[in-house]
C-alpha cells in the first residue's frame, strides 16, 4: 500500500506538485504520511498549498484538511 497526499487550493482544485516544486512521494503507512505532514505543513502552506487530502493507493481516505492554523 502507498499513502500519498494530494495538494489543493482552498476551493479544492488540485495543485500540480511538479510545477510548484512541491515534495512528492509515498509513505509505507498512514502514520508515516501523517507524521511527515505534521513536520512540513508550514512549508507547504508557504508554497501555496491550502489544504490536503490523504490517499491510499489513489483512493481518498480523508480530507480535505486545511493547512491554515485555527482562528
Amino acid at each position: 500500500m502507498a499513502w500519498t497526499w494530494r495538494y489543493e487550493s482552498r476551493d479544492g482544485a488540485p495543485l500540480d506538485a511538479g510545477a510548484r516544486d512541491l515534495p512528492t512521494g509515498s509513505f509505507p503507512t498512514q502514520s508515516d504520511a501523517e507524521t511527515w505532514l505534521g513536520e512540513t505543513w508550514r512549508e507547504l502552506l508557504d508554497a501555496g498549498v491550502e489544504q490536503v487530502v490523504l490517499l491510499e493507493d489513489g483512493v481518498e481516505v480523508y480530507g480535505p484538511m486545511s493547512l491554515f492554523p485555527p482562528g
